[in-house]
């Protein structure tokens, strides 16, 4: 079932989205040659710890995540694991998703940061899939449906001859991380949930630049690219008010 949030709970959503947004700012800066993906994790920790809060990927799911956030670089999707023994090297692209949990309630953000200098073809590559967010988010409007967002994204990332995610998906989120509905990169516009005032939900694009095919890692969490080319994930957690819907996790000249 479809949690629909009061104008109260929207305000501690919007309390842990911006605890989720600094965690990502920080890490933007600290993304650098010669760090490694534990650093990263650590660094979050200690944020979201100090603020209060708590990160519920910790233990999550079978077998139990032991990190506070993802970390995955080049080809991986989703769901890298941090570790020491991972140092983030110049041209590389890193992604880090980051759940938060503050007094209930959750913000999830993802963002694909470069490392040093990257490619143009990578750099546009994660522009792109950004882009393909924000024709998501124009669509996320009340009387639509969830269908009419995930339409929205696949045009604009297949338009650029990119692959679109079938496996993984957005999802509704609230005391849960995840929770319905469920909230494709593809899809026929005029289907799905209808999108109403209270709603929260998570938009998050993820984009290869090959082929859309994707594999389950050796560690039962990192999910790559088949074809082993660049992917990349932007992802911001909506909530739907009267006036539209609002990004708890973003804010302009913070974290992008």
């Amino acid at each position: 079932m479809v949690e629909i949030l009061s104008d109260y709970e929207l305000d501690l959503m919007r309390k842990a989205g911006r605890l989720t947004a600094v965690v990502l700012s920080e890490l933007r800066k600290a993304v650098k040659p010669g760090v490694t993906t534990k650093q990263l994790d650590d660094l979050a920790t200690l944020i979201i710890k100090e603020a209060g809060g708590s990160a519920p990927c910790v233990g999550y799911g079978e077998p139990p995540f032991p990190a506070a956030i993802c970390t995955s670089i080049n080809d991986v999707v989703v769901h890298g694991i941090p570790s020491d023994r991972v140092v983030l090297k110049e041209g590389d692209i890193v992604t880090c998703d980051v759940v938060a949990e503050l007094n209930g309630f959750m913000g999830d953000a993802a963002r694909t940061f470069l490392v040093g200098e990257v490619d143009e073809e990578t750099r546009l590559l994660v522009d792109r899939t950004k882009e393909a967010f924000f024709a998501g988010l124009e669509k996320a409007q009340i009387g639509n449906r969830i269908g009419d967002v995930s339409a929205a994204v696949q045009a604009c990332a297949e338009g650029y001859g990119y692959g679109v995610v079938r496996e993984l998906t957005g999802h509704g989120i609230g005391r849960e991380m995840h929770q319905e509905p469920d909230v494709p990169n593809y899809g026929k516009a005029g289907r799905g949930t209808r999108i109403v005032k209270g709603m929260a939900f998570c938009i998050e694009p993820m984009i290869t630049m090959g082929k859309r095919n994707v594999l389950l890692g050796r560690d039962g969490w990192a999910v790559c690219a088949a074809d082993g080319k660049p992917t990349a994930h932007y992802e911001n957690t909506v909530i739907i008010t009267e006036n539209g819907p609002e990004m708890t996790t973003y804010e302009e000249g913070l974290n992008g």
